[in-house]
């Protein structure tokens, strides 16, 4: 067994969405949550199929976030993996619809931070057992970064 760390390339301004599923109707039910959840969003969705033809399944509404969805997904190559690259949304405006997705198992992660895939590679196939998401904490949050913190929420609108 091999071990690989790929980095995930996230276009500027995008987020993505990592997971994992089991069953080529991901592609078009993940589709339809994107779709519901905003007019405004713009996405690419690329699913790695493991089994028969074992294709790159890919949708979206952006061509260019289609393509880097389908990039990421040939690069990290696990089976039944999904990844969405999303603008114009945050993630936290999907993911609860994701996670209630019949096909989705889990979710890795959902950020726009700089990411990792570790990946196994066997003689079967490659599995991702996990991410690196972002850096590692540099320190405590002092008074004024909770006032900082809060004004960035209400200035997004997630809170009042």
């Amino acid at each position: 067994m091999q071990l690989q760390s790929i980095p995930v390339q996230i276009p500027e301004g995008s987020n993505v969405i990592l997971g994992q599923s089991h069953f080529i109707k991901t592609v078009e039910d993940l589709y339809e949550i994107m779709t519901e959840s905003s007019s405004q969003i713009k996405f690419g969705i690329a699913f790695c199929e493991a089994s028969g033809p074992c294709l790159i399944r890919a949708a979206g509404n952006e061509q260019a976030l289609k393509t880097a969805a389908v990039n990421n997904a040939k690069a990290i190559a696990a089976g039944h993996s999904f990844i969405i690259v999303m603008q114009n949304a945050y993630p936290i405006s999907v993911l609860n619809a994701i996670k209630q997705c019949p096909e989705v198992c889990n979710i890795y992660c959902a950020t726009g931070n700089p990411v990792e895939a570790i990946v196994a590679e066997t003689d079967q196939g490659r599995g991702i057992l996990g991410i690196v998401d972002g850096s590692a904490p540099q320190a405590i949050e002092t008074d004024e970064d909770v006032k900082v913190r809060h004004q960035f929420l209400r200035q997004v609108g997630y809170k009042l």
